[in-house]
């Protein structure tokens, strides 16, 4: 059964792996005890541990819209050095059996969608094939913001040293190698009903991927939202976050746009069940309802 449906599109969610990486107050700098506490009362239970870790989902969205088959983010990949992130490194999950039961094949995708190309978003955009980092989607066309394409290209000419740079050089070139990357404009529209729209600050060239139809809407929201203690605190960043004032400025935007509308949210980490709806809960203050 899938996810959702928006109009005539179908959504499902293909999860990768489920975790709680990093301690709330590590991943959330800026976060206080007491509006941790606030957190564990009022936050439905599996999205903090005990142990006060944030409990994230690392997954794909297959949206089928009767023309496409497109995948949104492919979360890890198997097989690839993330220096500095232990628990992904070298992984070797039963992502593309997950997949498949899903019904996807991978010659059946036609577009790859990159909200961003941070590492835990672009990993299955290839896989390892006698030693060789090869496309996993042989017919599918790989949409990248031109502006995020274009950072993480410097980032990898200058050899900047880093977990994104080795994303890149092992999910993103091999793309751009065998001609399979598509380079877009913020405001792409790839078919009738599927936008992306700019909300940088997580990253630089950060977007979002607004869906329509039939007068349904959903956005898949990517990372500009982590985790719904940041609908409790909407001005709170990340320690992922590049420019930790610009993504507070377009997530409280993209929370107050969406709040209150009925549109669908499809974040991309959130754990299951993931997808719902934000509602106002008080004074710059929100709820999740799945």
């Amino acid at each position: 059964m899938a996810l959702t449906q928006i109009g005539d599109f179908t959504v499902d969610r293909v999860v990768e792996l489920e975790c709680a990486p990093f301690g709330a107050i590590e991943f959330f700098p800026d976060l206080t005890p007491e509006m941790l506490d606030r957190c564990k009362r009022e936050l439905p239970r599996g999205n903090i541990t005990d142990e006060e870790r944030v409990v994230m989902s690392f997954h794909s969205y297959v949206l089928r819209t009767g023309r496409h088959t497109i995948l949104i983010d492919t979360c890890c990949g198997n097989h690839k050095n993330r220096p500095g992130r232990e628990m992904f490194n070298q992984l070797n999950t039963p992502f593309m059996s997950t997949l498949a039961a899903a019904g996807v094949k991978p010659e059946q995708v036609d577009y790859v969608m990159c909200t961003h190309l941070h590492w835990d978003h672009v990993g299955w955009n290839t896989q390892l094939i006698d030693g060789q980092w090869v496309p996993t989607f042989p017919n599918a066309k790989y949409i990248m913001a031109r502006h995020e394409y274009e950072h993480w290209d410097g980032v990898y000419s200058r050899g900047d040293k880093s977990v994104h740079r080795t994303g890149f050089e092992d999910s993103i070139l091999p793309i751009k190698r065998a001609e399979q990357a598509v380079l877009v404009e913020d405001d792409f529209e790839l078919e009738k009903g599927i936008w992306l729209e700019s909300c940088r600050g997580h990253s630089p060239g950060n977007v979002v991927i607004n869906l329509e139809s039939k007068g349904t809407r959903g956005v898949v929201t990517g990372d500009v939202i982590h985790h719904q203690i940041q609908l409790t605190f909407p001005t709170m960043s990340t320690m992922a976050d590049a420019d930790r004032d610009l993504a507070r400025t377009t997530r409280t935007a993209l929370i107050h746009k969406h709040a209150d509308t009925g549109h669908l949210i499809l974040p991309g980490h959130f754990p299951t069940p993931s997808a719902g709806r934000i509602e106002s809960s008080g004074k710059d203050s929100f709820r999740y309802a799945t």
